[in-house]
């Protein structure tokens, strides 16, 4: 069958990126090499001059978008890149059956562009591969960063139809706070909080539901810190980005399948204390590691920051509480190492005003140390009442009153 030089193109392309996904991992051939070896399988499905015809034919800028393409689905992100690319976008999805949707500025649009049967697949296991990680019919489930970009792969059957790809995409530089409230209601009230907390050296928990903005808002309150701070900063996958001259970034390792070599999101924060931290900064607890967080804050590091899923500020406690339970912790241990270690939970909310500030909150500290933690309010953002002060406010600021840059812990005499 004669086919056009798209579509012959479409199979080099193709037959190259299957086999860059069976090479060893770290893997980086060139796009000759790659060709190359298409060409050199017994097989490959298209023959050397049909190879060469669309890598070739149409002059000089043809031949430098159709190499740029070929490199793009050998070594990036493929029929994917332009959205991964284009301005204002935050997600990149791509469903079982190859509809591929995107969200950000826009919200949630589902796009013109389908992937064929097995391509999803094909570029998954690539993606998760190409970024040191395992994804195959044994492992079908991966997280990874590859370019920055947070990559989450699903495969059959724990996907049923097809392969599941979910892109999480950095903003191309991280928003200073002031640049963040502006877009925010009440934004310099907002703003002005935020620099009483970073420069008075709180230590935050920062809650909200998935897609809300905690890690953005995370970057641009650590980008705040002073300069001559050394944060730590521990992470599941890489998704902070802090514009901070003294960032020390960790990130877990999953075991290899021999079941060895695996390093916890726990693990990290017992060895960031020892690295000298001005700042502990956990990217996200999910689990049992609440407790060697907690301990860590208990400490006399201040100024940490974390993030964790929650509905509300109100719900945090009960978060914590569950996490800690994971950990052999009683309710009342958890309650009594938050209200002593955590100065203030910060929650975020998405809604149809973007991604902003919603509760500021701080932890009761009741006469009776065995009663259940609650948050108390400090400041309250409603769309129909604006930003209300609680009586949470004035006992944050007793408690931040004073408090400049600390010494760590072991880093003087």
């Amino acid at each position: 069958m004669d086919l056009d030089p798209e579509e012959r193109l479409a199979r080099v392309r193709r037959a190259a990126a299957e086999r860059l996904a069976r090479a060893p991992l770290g893997a980086e051939p060139s796009v000759l090499d790659a060709v190359r070896g298409v060409l050199a399988l017994p097989d490959p499905g298209v023959a050397p001059e049909a190879a060469a015809e669309p890598l070739t034919a149409g002059g000089a800028g043809v031949v430098a978008r159709r190499a740029a393409a070929v490199t793009e689905e050998l070594t990036g992100f493929g029929p994917l890149a332009p959205w991964v690319r284009r301005e204002g976008v935050t997600d990149v999805l791509v469903d079982a059956d190859g509809h591929v949707w995107t969200d950000g500025t826009e919200g949630l649009v589902r796009r013109s562009l389908t992937l064929r049967p097995g391509d999803a697949e094909a570029l998954a296991v690539r993606l998760i591969t190409q970024a040191g990680r395992r994804l195959d019919p044994a492992v079908p489930l991966a997280d990874a960063r590859l370019y920055g970009v947070r990559v989450h792969a699903a495969l059959p059957p724990v996907s049923s139809g097809g392969a599941v790809l979910s892109l999480r995409v950095p903003a191309p530089a991280p928003p200073s706070l002031e640049r963040l409230a502006r877009g925010w209601p009440d934004g310099p009230r907002w703003g002005a909080v935020l620099d009483e907390l970073v420069g008075g050296h709180a230590t935050v928990l920062v809650s909200g539901t998935t897609g809300s903005g905690k890690t953005t808002l995370l970057s641009a309150a650590l980008s705040a810190a002073a300069p001559d701070e050394r944060i730590v900063l521990v992470e599941d996958t890489r998704e902070a980005t802090p514009a901070h001259p003294h960032v020390i970034p960790l990130q877990t390792r999953a075991p290899n399948p021999d079941g060895a070599g695996e390093v916890t999101l726990a693990e990290l924060i017992r060895q960031a204390l020892r690295m000298r931290p001005d700042r502990l900064v956990v990217g996200e607890c999910r689990g049992a590691e609440v407790a060697d967080l907690l301990t860590a804050l208990n400490t006399g590091h201040q100024g940490a920051w974390g993030t964790l899923h929650a509905n509300a500020a109100d719900d945090v406690p009960a978060r914590l509480t569950a996490m800690g339970a994971l950990a052999g912790w009683s309710p009342a241990a958890v309650a009594a190492q938050t209200r002593a270690g955590v100065d203030a939970v910060l929650h975020v909310v998405r809604d149809g005003r973007g991604r902003h500030p919603a509760a500021l909150a701080v932890p009761d500290r009741p006469d009776d140390p065995a009663a259940p933690l609650r948050m108390l309010p400090a400041l309250t953002w409603t769309a129909e009442e604006g930003t209300r002060d609680g009586p949470g406010l004035a006992l944050l600021r007793a408690r931040l009153a004073g408090r400049g840059p600390a010494t760590p812990p072991g880093a003087g005499g």
